[in-house]
């Protein structure tokens, strides 16, 4: 039973603390965040250790590993450490804006046996990863086409669009890394168009756009259609839709509950789609936290690691640079 260790304290890092509290295989074994106050009321909040640095978790004898939940800006480092601490470690994508710094960590770390797993925790979703399976066992024949549709309820506020790194490396990432994950195929050419309709000052400001689709092809054949935006009026929308030579399987959204009321036009209405993703993937998030827990106490690899994470980031820096050039870029040309 591996005693974890979350590093920040934020809305995300305080529910994989919760997870990890509540796993009947896992133990927390306490929180750290820079700003204080937030790891003192999570650390209060489970009756947790509240750790003074990152130096005291990686020294720590009774921590076995460790989840970032930190800012981006500091992923890279943090799995350096750990790794040099021998500490096995669940990261929150993505591991760094800058493909240049994955690279540059790729190195550091290279030959290392410490297991490292990415937080594509939309792989973990029982819908998403069942589609995968029909694909898997052959079920829908040969696979011709993915589609994945992924649209927030609403604009993220402006501090944080700011310092995303731009809506190919923040949102459509997650997107970029399940269309691998269903196609079992690495990225050969990406064209994507960008548009600005929610928020047009802002994303011009930025260099970003808030509506974008993308279309994946793998070396095989296979085709990927992407669809973002970064507000839906109706709530959070997550699909995915796998078409091959037998037929098709798709993942739906989720709603708070499935009733339907139907009137005498033949009209009918049901719940509202689930608001946000920490509602749309609770169930997912907690099987990723399992996963890793299963990863850490057999000593395997996790299925989804640090490799992952840099191929997605080589499909959102294509994606910009098609945008930028209106054209077909082959993932050869990133790295």
């Amino acid at each position: 039973m591996p005693n974890i260790a979350v590093l920040g304290c934020g809305r995300i890092g305080r529910m994989h603390a919760e997870n990890i509290a509540a796993h009947p295989n896992a133990t927390l074994a306490g929180v750290y965040d820079i700003h204080a106050p937030s790891a003192e009321d999570v650390s209060q909040h489970l009756g947790v250790t509240n750790f003074s640095s990152v130096e005291e978790i990686l020294k720590s004898s009774g921590v076995d590993a460790i989840l970032i939940a930190t800012s981006t800006a500091t992923h890279a480092d943090l799995i350096e450490q750990a790794v040099e601490a021998g500490k096995p470690i669940l990261c929150e994508k993505p591991i760094d804006l800058s493909l240049d710094r994955v690279n540059l960590c790729a190195s550091r770390i290279s030959g290392s046996s410490v297991p490292i797993m990415l937080g594509f925790v939309r792989r973990f979703d029982p819908g998403h990863r069942s589609v995968r399976n029909a694909i898997a066992d052959g079920k829908l024949g040969d696979l011709r086409q993915v589609i994945i549709s992924s649209r927030d309820p609403a604009i993220a506020p402006d501090a944080y669009i700011k310092a995303s790194g731009g809506i190919f490396r923040d949102m459509t990432i997650h997107d970029f890394d399940m269309a691998r994950f269903q196609t079992g195929e690495n990225i050969e050419t990406v064209y994507a168009t960008g548009s600005r309709f929610v928020a047009p000052d802002l994303m011009a400001q930025c260099h970003d756009f808030d509506t974008i689709s993308v279309v994946l092809t793998t070396k095989s054949g296979k085709q990927v259609l992407i669809n973002n935006s970064r507000e839906a009026a109706y709530g959070h929308d997550q699909r995915v839709e796998a078409f091959g030579g037998k037929g098709m399987a798709i993942s739906e959204n989720r709603r708070n509950n499935y009733a339907t009321l139907h009137d005498a036009h033949a009209t009918f209405q049901g719940a509202p789609l689930q608001h946000f993703f920490t509602d749309r993937y609770r169930e997912a998030f907690f099987n990723e936290i399992s996963a890793f827990v299963d990863a850490v106490s057999k000593g395997e690899t996790p299925e989804v690691g640090f490799e992952d994470g840099r191929q997605a980031l080589i499909i959102a820096e294509a994606a910009f640079k098609s945008v930028a050039e209106g054209r077909a870029i082959n993932s050869s040309e990133i790295g």
